[in-house]
């Protein structure tokens, strides 16, 4: 019962199998392959349209290098006070950035309205040249409490950064599982939305280690080759990113893959609020979360049960915890199997 993250799967099959067969005779480094030129057109008919393409191998690469492109040191990026970029990456925006300043805010479910990006802005104008100035929103889809934006939400929040001259990033290490729940396509949930420049998640999805930053305005990515290359993740042996994408995108497995992941957290978070825990966010893409007392908590992890306890100032009211309970975080993969999921659930009935 592994419900700590997507990431602690394997490999999926078919990106596996695709590494194995790519592994045969030679091919030319540094991204000059071919399979990496046709990754790149791939992602852009993906998307609709033409778009510049620079593979690298970590999601924390992606999102750093991207920030550090669209905003000068002087620049603020905001985003939600809980999103990945400001909790679990140790300072890579501001380091890649040369200084850059994240500014978080707060909102139910982390995710972020267009009036709290407004006022918060706000706070970074008139006072020039002794404040750093606004120059990106970053918004993770899907959000870190497993929560979606909507096309409409998007378009809303890129309409705010954009009068106050900002670019719009959106992490998206759960991309696939947040597109497959909403009838949408790439383009509508991304650059038809405002939406500059994305890191676009193939590993918590099944792959190795393969994230893709994709800039919807080629203009804007002038120079980015060579931002990737002095940070260190331009890869000699980029083919092999490159065969990851490449399986990831063929005959729709990276769609097929968020499809069984979000499945198995929909009959979670359906069979545990039968069993009287409600999940606290909407299951939306593949996490879950609800409150349990602490006792129940350590129950779990002693029958085999591995998850995390977290904490979060973005619950709605009605889910507060009360004293003696705990936060916990349940996410379910390309790999997580039904009986894993029953089993969970017929052991959280009985504490």
């Amino acid at each position: 019962m592994n419900f700590a993250s997507d990431n602690t799967a394997g490999i999926a099959p078919d990106i596996l199998q695709a590494l194995v067969a790519g592994n045969d005779g030679f091919a030319l480094g540094y991204g000059n392959d071919d399979v990496t030129r046709a990754v790149e057109r791939r992602i852009g008919e993906l998307f609709e349209r033409d778009v510049a393409v620079f593979l690298v191998p970590t999601g924390t690469a992606a999102n750093a290098l991207a920030l550090a492109h669209v905003s000068p040191p002087w620049g603020a990026v905001f985003a939600h006070a809980e999103a990945h970029i400001l909790t679990d990456e140790c300072g890579a925006p501001e380091f890649f950035g040369a200084g850059i300043k994240l500014v978080g805010m707060p909102g139910v479910g982390c995710k972020v309205t267009p009036k709290t990006l407004a006022e918060t802005v706000s706070h970074y104008e008139g006072h020039a040249p002794h404040q750093v100035v606004p120059a990106a929103f970053s918004f993770a889809q899907a959000s870190e409490a497993g929560t979606i934006y909507r096309p409409g939400e998007i378009a809303a929040l890129s309409g705010v950064a954009r009068a106050h001259g900002m670019k719009v990033h959106m992490d998206g290490a759960r991309f696939a599982n947040a597109l497959v729940r909403m009838n949408a396509s790439p383009a509508e949930i991304t650059w038809k939305a405002g939406v500059d420049v994305l890191s676009f998640g193939a590993t918590k999805a099944g792959a190795l280690a393969a994230e893709a930053v994709v800039f919807f305005d080629r203009a804007m990515a002038a120079h980015m080759a060579e931002r990737r290359k002095r940070a260190g993740h331009l890869l000699s042996k980029h083919r092999f990113l490159s065969l990851q994408f490449d399986a990831f995108l063929n005959n729709d497995c990276w769609l097929r893959l968020a499809r069984h992941a979000n499945t198995m957290a929909d009959r979670l978070g359906a069979g545990l609020a039968a069993a009287g825990h409600a999940p606290v966010w909407p299951v939306e893409a593949n996490l879950v979360f609800i409150a349990l007392p602490k006792l129940a908590v350590e129950k779990l992890k002693s029958a085999g049960a591995q998850f995390y306890v977290r904490s979060s100032d973005s619950l709605p009211d009605h889910a507060r915890l009360g004293s003696g309970q705990s936060l916990i975080r349940l996410v379910t993969s390309f790999a997580t199997r039904a009986e894993e999921v029953e089993r969970f659930v017929e052991l959280a009935a009985k504490v």
